[in-house]
């Protein structure tokens, strides 16, 4: 299946996973809604896209909210007359890591940008993707999920785990309408959202990592998939497994 003309609404499309999923996808013809909560990196996102001759508009969102969930997915198919993809890609860890270091407050923040976000807008493009009789739900979730640990931290792990979970439901509870679902399950992926740990990784460390490019070409072949398959879960892992016990002792 080809993405020409397809339209897809990529969360967290500012920077990391996200940006490098939608450059890809514009290359490949389809209209990119570049979602993300500042608007500059939205911007820098969607001037890339259209350097390179591709379309794409921004929306600075805070898809943990309702409202405003719903609102972008209303003032999306006014303009398109649908939503032919959804990456579920929003999402941070926090800084602290441990069970009894990680606060209140970053606990709500990693369960509402990871977890409740994805929620949210899977609840506002379900309707338009069952009328349509077909759709592709991406949710973007980690390694950690599968293998928690404090590398990972506690609430990122709980959560992640909760979106491989949620993926799940979403192919049992709307089997035989058309929408698939699937999980990408990332291992370590050079991101900014490394820099958030309590210990960055070094250079070194990085170059050995997959990149956001590689996921975004396994996301994207998710995609192109013609309608009547589905990969329900896809994990991708670096090739050379590092040793992070330096990094966890430190924790």
């Amino acid at each position: 299946m080809t993405l020409k003309n397809k339209v897809c609404l990529i969360t967290g499309g500012g920077s990391g996973i996200g940006r490098a999923t939608a450059n890809k996808m514009a290359k490949e013809g389809a209209r990119i809604i570049v979602v993300g909560r500042t608007q500059t990196k939205i911007d820098e996102t969607v001037s890339s896209i259209k350097k390179d001759g591709g379309y794409a508009k921004g929306y600075a969102t805070d898809v943990s909210k309702q409202a405003l969930v719903d609102d972008l997915v209303s003032s999306v198919i006014q303009e398109h007359s649908k939503i032919d993809l959804l990456l579920n890609n929003a999402g941070h860890s926090s800084k602290h890591r441990r069970l009894t270091t990680t606060t209140a407050t970053e606990i709500q923040s990693v369960i509402d940008s990871n977890l409740i976000g994805t929620i949210y807008c899977s609840q506002a493009v379900v309707p338009h993707m069952i009328s349509a009789e077909e759709g592709t739900i991406i949710n973007v979730a980690s390694i950690a999920g599968l293998s928690p640990s404090n590398l990972g931290g506690m609430i990122y792990s709980a959560v992640k785990a909760a979106v491989i979970n949620f993926t799940g439901f979403l192919n049992d509870d709307l089997k035989n309408t058309g929408i698939r679902a699937s999980v990408v399950i990332p291992g370590e992926v050079d991101t900014p959202i490394l820099d958030n740990r309590p210990i960055p990784p070094d250079e070194n460390a990085r170059a050995k990592m997959v990149t956001a490019e590689d996921t975004a070409e396994a996301i994207s072949m998710i995609a192109r998939l013609p309608l009547r398959t589905n990969i329900p879960e896809l994990q991708i892992r670096p090739t050379f497994i590092r040793d992070n016990s330096g990094e966890i002792e430190k924790i």
